[in-house]
């Protein structure tokens, strides 16, 4: 729990005050965004765990505007960076720029040093640019001229991505997928879903003006400073601790993955489960959080064989399989 007060930040909130206001982030994106609420449900996961989100779906079906309605919804500083293939590497950073009234070299902060950064279409612009999110990712720091720079707390990269099959894209390399807490699919909108959104753009909906929409921020940084100091207290037996380990083990061990998923990703499926636990309204962890949150956690650590893709096999479905045959405690 945070101190009480400090200089203009008022009363610290409360973990059930928290918990409503992180639950209320879906009831606001649902003003500008219909029917992606397991994607909405990841993205507040992601932010109690300090962690990375990277979206992945066909263009159009609304990812830069999910991810700035929760902006809109959240009291962050916020910046987006458009990927494309001439995107350098300090245009993310920064750099150091000669000021000739002082004749010295001083440091211009990139859109890196923010709350949220949104890394739209990062699979546009070539290895050597997304790489240099790596440092800021995991380090949470930005390093220039061989001086670290601190980024801001919270910090949180949401990237989006086209399915690698799509012309003109840059597959990321397993480091950078790792360096990602989970990866969220986002489907094509159902035939009912796909109704709401042209009735909206019938009546005047603006997805570039979400003011208009009637978005503000209900959750602040201190809900979500509490409200992650909570899910650290939310308790996980031995045995589902040990549920976690088999399943990821059980991917090292699958005939159809050449990569399985690594201890780093054991901790990430934990983590996960809890953040999922406490918003659920639970302070201890069960086998079915572990499994709710198997999928976007591991989906992106596992890397197929070849001839296993060729036959039609997923990591969902490898994923899927194991979850079945991995006993589970009781």
């Amino acid at each position: 729990m945070m101190d009480p007060t400090t200089d203009n930040a008022g009363p610290t909130p409360d973990p059930r005050s928290s918990r409503a206001s992180l639950e209320a982030l879906r009831t606001e994106i649902g003003k500008a965004v219909v029917g992606q609420d397991p994607t909405v449900t990841g993205l507040v996961v992601a932010l109690l765990c300090r962690g990375h989100v990277l979206l992945e779906g066909v263009p159009g079906v609304a990812k830069t505007l999910l991810v700035r309605a929760l902006a809109a919804s959240l009291e962050l500083d916020t910046k987006r960076v458009q990927f494309t293939p001439d995107l350098m590497p300090s245009d993310i950073t920064g750099s150091l720029v000669y000021d000739t009234h002082t004749s010295r070299f001083s440091f211009q902060p990139g859109p890196a040093f923010t709350n949220l950064l949104l890394a739209d279409e990062i699979n546009r612009t070539p290895p050597k640019t997304q790489s240099s999110l790596l440092e800021a990712m995991e380090e949470r720091q930005i390093t220039v001229d061989g001086a670290p720079r601190p980024l801001p707390d919270p910090f949180m990269v949401i990237a989006t991505q086209n399915p690698v099959e799509y012309e003109g894209t840059y597959p990321l390399p397993e480091a950078q997928l790792d360096r990602f807490l989970l990866k969220l699919n986002v489907p094509l909108p159902t035939r009912q879903d796909e109704i709401d959104v042209l009735t909206r753009h019938a009546s005047g909906f603006n997805p570039r003006d979400l003011a208009s929409a009637g978005l503000r921020p209900v959750a602040t940084a201190a809900d979500l400073e509490t409200a992650r100091a909570a899910v650290a207290k939310t308790s996980i037996s031995p045995e589902v601790t040990a549920y976690v380990v088999d399943i990821c083990r059980a991917t090292r061990e699958s005939p159809s993955l050449t990569l399985g998923v690594s201890p780093r990703g054991a901790t990430a499926l934990l983590s996960t489960a809890r953040a999922w636990a406490w918003l659920t309204g639970r302070d201890y962890v069960t086998p079915d959080d572990v499994k709710a949150l198997a999928l976007p956690t591991l989906r992106h650590r596992v890397q197929l064989r070849p001839e296993a893709e060729m036959e039609g096999v997923t990591t969902d479905s490898v994923i899927n399989a194991i979850l079945t045959h991995v006993p589970v405690p009781r």
